[in-house]
């Protein structure tokens, strides 16, 4: 099957912003049909222009997109029964949106049309008819969404039938079987694309399959094996309900499994950034088990399984992860063994030899630290400073003379204050310095970058991008042992540490802690490289 047969057809911006908690503003839009066009697909649903001012606006604003090779479409539905396609308003407003492609949704099941539209099956025929030669006299090209296709054909195949072939014969360009309730089974969706080929006479196909019954992909595929030359779908799946059907699946999965390059190579490579940086714009949580594009999509945890991995990435790998621009990811947890470890050290540029004792060393404070609540699967530099600790390569660039936080709250409406003291030593010298801060580890750390700027200004550049608390024994109520993460930036790079302890300001500065010492030690290995050469 050849590139030029199968199309991506992007909906992220129409159905997947129906998905619940996404919500996309229009510069959001028109920064995704950007990143979409570096994908590589070939049209993008910017929305339906005239049901709300958001999808108005991007369709103005989307004039001015200069894409290297997406288009951009317009959707809306058939005109209304009693009006000509001149007065009704959905119709008008497809063509004022000026896209070079146009997608119109109409009923196929004839339970919609008695149901829903309350109109003879026959006038729904017309209005098809009608609504498609219309547009075709305007806009280049024109697709039609046959609405509940699989499960009109189950119920009257005759008539879901007339549907598609109203549009056909009206000039549609591609004809696309939606599977809008998404129930339908992959072999059944083979099986009606089969058949659909044989009852019009060299149709052009499209799919749209909603995940209902986390088929969403399989029944892609499937109708792709039926013959399909169009793919709709949105990234990561969004959509609602359950969502449609996941591009970031259906992609690499055609070119890579069954030979279907609808996509370049060099395309495919940026499918990771686009979904993450998406995804971004949700504000949902991170995507970690999503296939292909997940942050555990191609992560080892088992120390026989990173021993294989070492050897051969295809024992436990399916595909290259660097195809669809992810990584491969040794985690450390007290389930690793001395394969994790001489995998993570040489990715820190630290060279183990397997019978070296350090090895062991490091393998048996992890277990123990992790017996105690810590977790390094999320916190790349504490693991870095355990590792540069054991081999020798840590001097510890400060010590804490003393710390002491005070929050105090005046009123029950008031705002609370904090403010930290910090008393630190570096080489002898001593420096005192107090913050305040809007909480106890916001002022700690504020009063410690700031008494260890004198020393190491670069300290300047750090900012705490985020912070998160898990409790590990909840039945110990306020007692428990907590774990804190924090994530820090510099502008360079981010990094990630992890503090524990019954007390959360103690679990807080252990992780500050550790994410001061790793910008120090990143800083003066960079000098050391630059010194070098």
């Amino acid at each position: 099957m050849s590139d030029s047969s199968v199309k991506i057809y992007d909906v992220t911006l129409r159905d997947g912003t129906q998905g619940e908690s996404i919500s996309f503003s229009i510069h959001d839009k028109l920064r995704i049909a950007q990143k979409l066009d570096e994908l590589g697909v070939h049209y993008i649903e910017g929305g339906w222009p005239g049901s709300n001012e958001r999808d108005e606006g991007f369709f103005e604003e989307a004039k001015r997109l200069r894409l290297r090779k997406a288009k951009i479409a317009a959707f809306g539905s058939t005109r209304r029964a009693k009006v000509t396609c001149e007065e009704d308003s959905s119709i008008q407003a497809l063509l004022q949106a000026e896209t070079p492609a146009v997608t119109i949704v109409g009923k196929s099941w004839d339970f919609h049309v008695t149901e829903a539209l309350k109109i003879s099956l026959e006038a729904n025929l017309e209005v098809i008819h009608d609504s498609v030669t219309y547009l075709k006299k305007h806009v280049d090209e024109v697709f039609f969404d046959a609405e509940h296709f699989f499960d009109g054909f189950k119920n009257n195949p005759e008539y879901t039938i007339q549907a598609i072939k109203a549009a056909q014969d009206a000039g549609a360009d591609v004809i696309v079987l939606c599977d809008t309730n998404g129930g339908t089974m992959p072999w059944d969706i083979e099986s009606i694309v089969g058949e659909v080929n044989t009852q019009l006479d060299n149709p052009s196909l499209g799919i749209h399959t909603h995940n209902d019954g986390e088929l969403g992909v399989a029944n892609t595929l499937y109708a792709v094996k039926g013959g399909v030359g169009q793919i709709q779908g949105t990234i990561n799946g969004y959509g609602e309900r359950c969502g449609n059907a996941n591009l970031c699946s259906i992609i690499p999965n055609l070119k890579l499994k069954m030979g279907v390059d609808s996509l370049e190579d060099k395309e495919l490579k940026n499918l990771y950034d686009v979904s993450h940086f998406i995804h971004e714009l949700t504000n949902l949580p991170p995507i970690k088990h999503d296939a292909f594009v997940g942050e555990s999509a191609f992560a080892h945890k088992g120390g026989i399984h990173v021993s294989a991995v070492m050897k051969n990435s295809k024992t436990y790998e399916h595909v290259e992860p660097e195809v669809v621009g992810n990584r491969r990811r040794i985690l450390i947890s007290d389930l690793s063994g001395r394969s994790n470890i001489l995998y993570k050290a040489k990715e820190l540029g630290v060279e183990l030899d397997p019978k070296d004792e350090r090895v062991i060393a490091i393998l048996n404070e992890l277990k123990k630290l992790e017996n105690e609540g810590y977790e390094f699967e999320g916190a790349d530099a504490s693991f870095e400073l355990l590792v540069r600790k054991a081999i020798g390569e840590y001097r510890k660039p400060f010590h804490l003379e003393s710390a002491r936080t005070i929050t105090e709250k005046r009123a029950d409406d008031a705002d609370p204050s904090t403010e930290a003291t910090i008393v630190v030593e570096v080489d002898g010298v001593n420096e005192h310095m107090v913050a305040s801060g809007n909480g106890p580890v916001n002022a700690m750390d504020q009063a410690l970058r700031k008494a260890l700027e004198r020393f190491y200004p670069s300290l300047k550049e750090v900012k705490l991008k985020d912070y998160r608390v898990r409790v590990l024994n909840t039945k110990q109520g306020t007692d428990a042992v907590v774990r804190v993460l924090i994530e820090s930036g510099d502008g360079e790079s981010d990094w990630s540490t992890v503090g524990v302890s019954e007390n959360i300001v103690e679990a807080s500065w252990k992780a500050l802690i550790d994410s001061i010492d790793y910008k120090i030690l990143k800083d003066e290995a960079k000098k050391a490289a630059k010194a070098r050469g």
